[in-house]
């Protein structure tokens, strides 16, 4: 019991009656921006979790070089 496409062409029918063709273009063109922007802005934040992960790896090689490199003196310095 779904809606017959003779149904759907009634309802676009009376929509474009009450809007008009250049308010419903302009509605349209609207939603497929905020749409656009929506997918673009996932997309960035995708990229940056995925991003997120390597620059954490490379900041623990640094650090655990630092601490290598500062235990390594202090042996030298015991010595």
């Amino acid at each position: 019991m779904g809606i017959s496409i003779w149904q759907l062409l009634i309802i676009l029918l009376i929509v474009l009656l009450l809007f008009g063709a250049k308010k419903l273009r302009s509605i349209g063109t609207d939603l497929g921006g905020a749409v656009k922007g929506f997918r673009d802005s996932m997309g960035e934040v995708k990229d940056k979790d995925e991003e997120a992960p390597s620059e954490q790896i490379e900041q623990k090689r640094a650090s655990s070089t630092i601490e290598g490199q500062a235990s390594e003196e202090q042996a030298k310095d015991k010595v």
